[in-house]
């Protein structure tokens, strides 16, 4: 119950503020009572879909993901194609270089692909890192997503 009481929450939320970071929603949460951690907010953020989107070209804002999923998969696609600079690895790491901003994008596609090989991901602003398995598995990532990248 609390869970779906903290989603629902969310999305009120988003839906009725410029929510621009996840403290933000952290202290909106607990102002309207929910109390919950980062890594609880991050996996409701997934679990709902939501995604940040430009606002001004400058700041970015949670919205929800609408619309049928392999429509959103395209336009995903899309945008990951033009906000990505380039895929590279060392080692078991893959290193996605993005335009300002749209790291949150690119780190979304990887966790689309929902490849076991990959332990976990983390986003910042232009650059997202990736750690797999083993090299062999960030080179068939890295190659994935240029080829992606080049349809």
């Amino acid at each position: 119950m609390a869970r779906s009481a903290r989603q629902m929450k969310i999305l009120e939320l988003i839906t009725d503020n410029v929510v621009e970071t996840q403290d933000d929603l952290a202290r909106m949460l607990k102002d309207a009572g929910f109390n919950a951690t980062q890594a609880t907010i991050s996996r409701d953020i997934k679990e709902l879909g939501i995604v940040k989107m430009s606002i001004d070209g400058k700041r970015q804002k949670y919205v929800r993901e609408f619309g049928d999923r392999s429509v959103s998969n395209d336009k995903l696609v899309n945008i990951f194609k033009n906000a990505v600079i380039s895929i590279l690895y060392a080692n078991n790491i893959v290193v996605i270089k993005t335009m300002s901003g749209s790291a949150n994008i690119a780190g979304m596609m990887l966790d689309r692909l929902e490849n076991p090989d990959i332990l976990g991901c983390v986003a910042g602003d232009d650059t997202v890192m990736a750690v797999t398995k083993n090299e062999s598995v960030a080179r068939e990532i890295t190659d994935e997503l240029s080829e992606l990248m080049e349809q």
